[in-house]
């Protein structure tokens, strides 16, 4: 049965340390965390912005976040790439068909989910808290890290969602990245070409890592989440 020697394949590759799995595994790492962090850094300010101030035009901000939620991952990668390519207009950083341009499609997938989960945990506090906090004496930062830990759970809630949402795609991660091994492939993209190739031993012990790979960082993310204040 192909599942089960799936996972005795993916048992194998772990316990023997397979060097083409763990770069692979260290690539995707690194690609699908680092789009995540940049995500976190832009994608927090602009949720608690979009949930503390009231500004024309508002609602409209947050429908367009909320849209860009679902957006397709291989749309994503298909601007992405129109935009990297040679002849189009950022054609001249030569970033097509590299980690970094498969960074810059999973941050545009992530945002919106940490821009959406941000905003939404923050609109959950009581509106008056940053206010009392200030009256209390209470400064700029030390409200902003008080609200934070109020949010927790949703903030936490965005870094799952976003790093869920690229560490699962393929589409944008191959249009962008082109698949290249020892450079761009990642385990999705892996999983894909082991798959056209008929090795679905292969392909399944690859989904494996990729499924223990994520519950581990989700685990690990929960756990902090759902620690007694």
């Amino acid at each position: 049965m192909e599942f089960w020697e799936g996972f005795v394949e993916a048992l194998r590759m772990v316990f023997t340390l397979d060097s083409t799995v763990v770069e692979i595994t260290m690539r995707t790492i690194l690609v699908s965390g680092s789009a995540t962090l940049l995500a976190m850094v832009v994608g927090v300010p602009i949720g608690y912005a979009l949930a503390r101030a009231r500004f024309r035009g508002r609602s409209f901000a947050l429908g367009a976040v909320y849209t860009g939620m679902g957006f397709p991952p291989v749309v994503v990668g298909l601007f992405v790439f129109l935009m990297l390519v040679r002849s189009g207009p950022l054609g001249g950083l030569e970033l097509i068909y590299t980690r970094q341009a498969m960074v810059i499609a999973q941050f545009i997938i992530s945002v919106p989910l940490v821009i959406g989960f941000t905003a939404a945990s923050i609109q959950s506090l009581p509106p008056a808290l940053g206010d009392l906090l200030a009256t209390l004496g209470a400064g700029r930062i030390r409200t902003l890290l008080l609200l934070a830990r109020e949010a927790r759970l949703g903030l936490l809630a965005a870094v799952m969602a976003g790093f869920g949402a690229v560490i699962s795609e393929v589409g944008a991660s191959m249009t962008v990245g082109g698949n290249i091994a020892g450079d761009t492939r990642v385990l999705t993209t892996a999983i894909v070409l082991e798959t056209s190739r008929g090795q679905n031993a292969q392909a399944i012990a690859l989904g494996f890592i990729l499924l223990a790979m994520a519950l581990a960082v989700n685990l690990l993310l929960t756990f902090v989440q759902q620690r007694p204040r």
